[in-house]
């Protein structure tokens, strides 16, 4: 065997997404998924089992990552049922949620990569990457009149960057961003690495939009297996319980022009009033504002410009600060770690929702309010009906007074 193959054997066994896994590992990925399945679950169930809850206990957890798995074939099993596991699923929540789990954690193992190993990661996908084995100096900036040097490792074409960007809305995706020379764009090995973890999440998103009887007729096959059944049961459990919490939600994010002040938590709406009245806000309140608001995707420069009445607002650093948090992509704070850190208002402002809770349609019963997105999504689902019910109002009345 060749070392270039043996090369590409022990990528794949880290990095099953890579497209030469249908060339070296044939005998595995064209199989048929029924006699994958079986053969699979037919040796070590209980064990593959527990790998598969936890890592979507953890997804639809919106956690970070999960705890890896040994880098020989066995990863290469785990990520081919995954796929089959989300495809029979079929529900888009949960697709997105394993989706960024799944990149998130490929990110982290990426970043800590050779970066010889990360170009042939490049190679096998057929992207067009330079590498260089000494680093290369792009540009020089003057930052308080000391000289700071811009090197890097790695050049893209500009072609495969914007393929890979087309989807992201972090600045550093657009070209006037970018140092450029010859159609290849300088690129620091974290963004290259970003822009990695999105071409992960979208190979488990593109399971999505299937015809519903090809997933119908492979789930009823498949269901025949008994253990995989069980792992399947136990798998949408976990989301039936967890699913409560969505139950009133609706997709919500910023729209120009559109005020949404009105249906956010009281924790939020303190922060707001603080920074409106130019009183200084705490590190810990700046950037619980920040992954709230980038969670309903504002714009940089509308989070930016809720700082500005700060008395120690600096439009750069500020921006800069803005974007670092946005990239870090955390969820806010749950409720629970608000009131560890003094920032639930929910007594301050007498809050109904907050304090009492909502009616849970599927319990039959008062539930509380765990996460200030949640909120928000309640109040939206409440706001929507209400104006449902204001326009469906007047035809009533018509109706009544014909009769």
């Amino acid at each position: 065997m060749s070392e270039k193959i043996d090369l590409q054997i022990e990528l794949l066994q880290h990095y099953p997404w890579l497209p030469s896994l249908k060339e070296l590992y044939h005998h595995i990925a064209s199989k048929d998924p029924h006699l994958f399945i079986s053969e699979l679950f037919s040796e070590k169930a209980d064990s593959i089992k527990q790998r598969f809850l936890k890592l979507f206990a953890n997804a639809f957890e919106n956690r970070e990552s999960f705890d890896h798995f040994p880098i020989n074939e066995s990863n290469i099993n785990f990520y081919l049922v995954l796929k089959i596991l989300v495809y029979i699923l079929n529900t888009d929540a949960i697709t997105n949620r394993v989706a960024n789990l799944y990149s998130k954690t490929m990110y982290k193992e990426l970043s800590q990569e050779n970066d010889y190993y990360l170009y042939q990661i490049c190679q096998d996908l057929n992207l067009d990457v330079k590498y260089y084995q000494n680093s290369i100096q792009y540009r020089i900036r003057i930052i308080k009149d000391k000289k700071e040097l811009s090197k890097t490792h790695f050049r893209i074409y500009f072609i495969d960057f914007l393929k890979l960007t087309s989807n992201l809305q972090d600045e550093y995706r657009k070209l006037v961003n970018n140092p450029i020379s010859e159609g290849y764009i300088f690129i620091l090995k974290q963004n290259l690495v970003r822009l990695l973890q999105e071409y992960v999440r979208g190979k488990i998103l593109e399971i999505k939009g299937k015809e519903d009887q090809d997933i119908t007729n492979l789930r009823e096959t498949l269901l025949k297996i008994p253990h995989f059944k069980d792992l399947y049961e136990h798998i949408k459990n976990l989301w039936e319980l967890k699913k409560e919490e969505f139950e009133y939600s609706i997709e919500i994010e910023f729209k120009d022009g559109e005020r949404m002040d009105h249906i956010f938590p009281p924790c939020i709406i303190h922060i707001l009033r603080q920074a409106q009245e130019g009183s200084n806000l705490t590190h810990t309140e700046r950037l619980f504002l920040v992954f709230f608001l980038h969670s309903l995707k504002y714009p940089i420069k509308n989070i930016v410009d809720v700082f500005s009445t700060l008395p120690d607002f600096d439009r750069e650093k500020t921006t800069y600060q803005v974007n670092f948090a946005k990239n870090k992509g955390y969820t806010p704070h749950s409720c629970e770690t608000l009131k560890s850190l003094n920032l639930c208002k929910a007594s301050e402002y007498s809050d109904e929702l907050c304090l009492k809770g909502y009616y849970s349609k599927k319990h039959g019963e008062e539930r509380k309010i765990k996460h200030p997105l949640f909120y928000v999504q309640y109040m939206h689902f409440k706001s929507s009906n209400k104006q449902y019910k204001n326009t469906a109002k007047p035809k009533k009345e018509k109706r009544d007074a014909k009769s």
